[in-house]
């Protein structure tokens, strides 16, 4: 009988823990999984297409108007139909891999978000150049 008090309790915590983490908002709301992005260390000219999950925690649609990448290397992608309260949506993001190096960019999102209408998120890792070839 211990073991099933203990283990209703563990769940009634974990429960807590994902509503509060994604608390009702009154009007468009916005949660992201993760607000940064490690892409770690890559191959140069690898696949720099990522994603940021989110979810409207709000009682409205959701409307992103505009996302923006701080350089011409980091091109977001903006969901283009509303996001209905409850529902995820994604915010694509392409970088550059063609540069060398470590790099650390931010998207900026526009939206009807309740509170919070401007959001950044972050995108970072490093670039490895070619192997040297003998």
């Amino acid at each position: 009988m211990l073991a099933v008090a203990g283990v209703t309790a563990s769940n009634a915590q974990s429960a807590k823990k994902a509503t509060t983490k994604a608390a009702k908002v009154q009007g468009a709301g916005m949660v992201f999984e993760n607000e940064t992005i490690d892409y770690g260390t890559i191959a140069h000219n690898a696949d720099g297409n990522r994603q940021f999950v989110f979810v409207n925690n709000g009682t409205k649609p959701l409307i992103i108007t505009n996302t923006q990448g701080s350089c011409g290397c980091t091109v977001p992608t903006t969901p283009k139909e509303p996001i209905a309260p409850g529902a995820k949506g994604i915010i694509g993001v392409k970088y550059a891999t063609d540069r060398v190096g470590a790099f650390t960019k931010t998207v900026t999102v526009t939206s009807n978000a309740e509170g919070q209408p401007t959001k950044t998120l972050t995108i970072k890792g490093t670039v490895l150049p070619d192997p040297v070839k003998s």
